[in-house]
């Protein structure tokens, strides 16, 4: 039978939406629908593919089967990334009673999907594929490297979510879709993590299962597990406990500012070490620093913003007026500060001028560099 030719009654809407956030996972989307269509036999279904405009023709699979297939939707974002954005614009598409998300990629286990309706059904409000209980398992996950991100991603959670859960780096779930609604305004949809923003902006009360899947080896496509995905991940832990006091956007620009002072420090002192007076070293160090800062912001802080060839020096000369106006700011309020406190201060000063230059940086990336 060829895919597609099983359709179900269009007359009755589908009870549950499988939204399929990716990225340049064309190869992945007809096993995916045909396995959909083996396990969901029987169910009100639709699956619905949030593409950022994927270079290898992702869209373009996914339209081909939507035109004889009524369960397959496409979402094509273009100038838009990032998997927790996707999910929720997939989310809001949709009008299912039930929502849930899966990876591209095949590493989830599409055969757990009536266990987890099932267990909807019952009464659970959200349902989570878990690794990390008894008939679970994480082998899919390739690499000591990877391994070792994922559980500090777990230890992490664990010791802030307010609802107990072995596996709260699973990309694995499914909720009820007027629960989702009610906790949309307090979503933050940076990072990769969507499940940690949905349970931690979820009502105390809510009622939360897991069952156990098996996390399969990657088939085709590319894996998005890497270190920035654990920083955003952590600054998005940042925003959450601070109650969006401090959006996660600008907490992941001021550790990257960080980072800056260390590159700039260290670099310093190699010129220094290599024979340059103080002023060259400074420069030289201040050079590198801006480099870095640049580069750090345009892969992590704005990474659905990312900048690209021409656009990416041009954004980088701008990035380096704006830092050294920043400089000046800094300057200018430290004395300000040392004047208003005395000599003896001179450490407060310091960090109000870092505290101007840094929201000063912020405030114009956001709005001339990376808009």
């Amino acid at each position: 039978m060829a895919l597609g030719s099983e359709r179900t009654d269009l007359l009755l809407p589908a009870r549950l939406s499988v939204i399929v956030p990716c990225y340049n996972e064309a190869e992945n989307v007809a096993p995916m629908v045909a396995a959909l269509s083996r396990v969901l036999a029987g169910e009100y279904w639709e699956v619905i593919f949030v593409d950022d405009n994927s270079p290898d023709g992702t869209s373009a699979r996914v339209s081909a089967i939507a035109a004889h297939d009524p369960r397959v939707r496409v979402v094509r974002r273009v100038g838009r990334r990032g998997l927790s954005s996707a999910v929720i614009e997939g989310f809001l598409s949709s009008s299912a009673t039930y929502v849930a998300v899966m990876d591209g990629d095949l590493q989830h286990d599409e055969a757990v999907l009536p266990k987890m309706i099932a267990a909807l059904d019952a009464g659970s409000q959200v349902v989570v594929g878990s690794r990390h209980v008894e008939g679970g398992d994480n082998s899919g996950l390739a690499g000591h490297w990877r391994h070792m991100l994922s559980d500090t991603g777990i230890r992490a959670a664990q010791a802030v979510l307010p609802h107990p859960l072995t596996d709260p780096m699973s990309g694995f779930f499914a909720m009820r879709r007027d629960l989702f609604i009610a906790t949309l305004p307090k979503l933050s949809g940076t990072g990769f993590k969507i499940l940690l923003d949905v349970v931690m902006s979820a009502p105390k009360d809510t009622t939360i299962t897991e069952v156990p899947f098996v996390f399969r080896p990657r088939v085709a496509g590319e894996s998005k597990l890497d270190v920035v995905v654990l920083l955003q991940f952590a600054t998005m832990l940042l925003d959450k406990l601070t109650h969006g006091w401090l959006p996660t956007r600008f907490l992941a620009f001021a550790l990257v500012g960080l980072v800056g002072v260390v590159v700039n420090v260290v670099v310093m002192q190699l010129a220094r070490m290599a024979g340059m007076d103080f002023s060259q070293s400074q420069l030289v160090g201040t050079a590198v620093a801006i480099l870095t800062n640049f580069l750090l912001n345009n892969r992590l802080t704005y990474h659905d913003r990312r900048l690209k060839g021409a656009r990416m020096w041009r954004g980088f000369a701008l990035f380096a007026v704006v830092c050294s106006v920043g400089v000046f700011a800094n300057i200018g309020v430290a004395r300000m500060v040392l004047h208003d406190v005395g000599h003896g201060h001179w450490d407060r000063a310091s960090a109000a001028g870092a505290v101007i230059g840094v929201v000063w940086n912020y405030a114009v990336s956001s709005t001339l560099i990376w808009r």
